[in-house]
């Protein structure tokens, strides 16, 4: 997937960039997997979550398990990423967290890439309910993931954790 412009993706390019900055601290799914932020529609009303995220990494040998095939913990990992986009990208002080998700595997990928696309089911005061399809970059369907978050009042501060 191709980096998108400023008309595709909804934010301006100096917003894009802004939430790419923010969400590189996200290392597990940024450095160890490689997820990048490809696409972002902003939320319609202010808290909402965003209309549309589209996520994406590429496929190496560290992302395949034992027997070849792509780890299940890849897609996970991607969707939940979308997810923390999505529902803490425009929010500000509070916060949502992830207390639920189901996944259910497709089919294993067969392309170079997966691209995660999430959409919200319904977003509330409290709860927030979204779905992401990930698809490898050939167009074939691998998981789709259902996850509900809880809305926090405030996103507490992560710990310092130094860096091996």
């Amino acid at each position: 997937m191709n980096d998108v412009n400023e008309n595709e993706s909804g934010l301006g390019e100096e917003a894009l960039a802004a939430l790419r900055a923010r969400f590189a601290l996200d290392r597990y799914a940024t450095e160890r997997t490689g997820a990048r932020i490809d696409r972002v529609l902003p939320p319609s009303r202010p808290g909402d979550l965003a209309r549309e995220v589209v996520c994406s990494l590429s496929l190496e040998d560290g992302h395949r398990n034992a027997t070849g095939g792509v780890m299940g913990g890849v897609s996970f990992t991607l969707a939940d990423f979308v997810f923390a986009i999505a529902s803490n990208g425009f929010e500000g002080e509070s916060g949502t967290v992830t207390g639920a998700a189901t996944i259910q595997f497709c089919g294993a990928p067969r392309g170079a890439r997966l691209v995660a696309t999430g959409r919200p089911l319904r977003s509330g005061r409290t709860a927030a309910f979204f779905e992401v399809r990930v698809e490898d970059d050939l167009g074939n369907l691998v998981s789709v993931v259902n996850l509900t978050g809880f809305r926090s009042p405030k996103i507490p501060k992560p710990p310092q954790i130094a860096k091996q």
